[in-house]
């Protein structure tokens, strides 16, 4: 038992003590249990903890996850169901994590880092009605092109690979643009094709825009 104050509360310098040998218990090499148990132990903990943790990583990388919020589900996910992304004629479709989450492993972790302010607004009922999505809808739109600005439009890439791109079964002006801007370099994917699976916002004022 620790000693008590005047008061009948532990004294602080009798919790520090109990703290600090505590500590010493903890970190001490025990003496019952052999040392490859706890190598053993903490190796199939391990294993839990990182099948536990990529399980609930990949459970919020789903569509039916990011169209549970009311925010998603009416408003660009009701957009993108008329695009060609939701349904076309060779039966392959891109869902929400395939474009707004990068799929190398220490991308898609800052990515979910990030998410967390979506998480704060959702909670907190930013854009919880129509008008609302609507007044923040540039700003939201513009959050996402520069992200994929900067990546080079990795998710676009991930799916439309340029290698494989057969130019002559496209449009004329699609081919010419492609070969131009694209094969170049000069631009990514998100420069052109801002509008190809949610409707645009109002681009009055947006640089480069007409």
């Amino acid at each position: 038992m620790m000693a008590a104050d005047e008061s009948g509360k532990p004294s602080s310098r009798k919790l520090i003590n109990f703290v600090l040998n505590l500590w010493d218990v903890l970190r001490r090499p025990s003496s019952v249990i052999a040392l490859g148990t706890l190598t053993l132990g903490g190796f199939f903990a391990g294993v839990i903890f990182w099948g536990a943790f990529n399980t609930a990583l990949e459970l919020t990388n789903t569509e039916k996850f990011c169209v549970s919020c009311h925010e998603m589900r009416d408003n660009v996910y009701a957009e993108l169901k008329s695009t060609i992304h939701f349904s076309n004629r060779s039966g392959v479709r891109a869902s929400c994590p395939d474009c707004h989450v990068p799929h190398d492993w220490t991308d898609k972790i800052a990515r979910k880092m990030q998410a967390s302010k979506e998480v704060w607004g959702h909670i907190f009922g930013q854009i919880n009605t129509r008008e609302k999505f609507l007044d923040r809808r540039l700003e939201l739109a513009e959050h996402e092109w520069a992200r994929l600005k900067a990546n080079d439009s990795l998710e676009c890439r991930n799916c439309h690979s340029a290698e494989s791109m057969d130019i002559t079964r496209q449009s004329p002006r699609a081919a010419v643009a492609h070969q131009r801007f694209l094969f170049s370099g000069e631009k990514s994917c998100i420069d052109c094709h801002k509008g190809i699976a949610h409707r645009l916002p109002d681009m009055s004022g947006v640089p480069g825009w007409q």
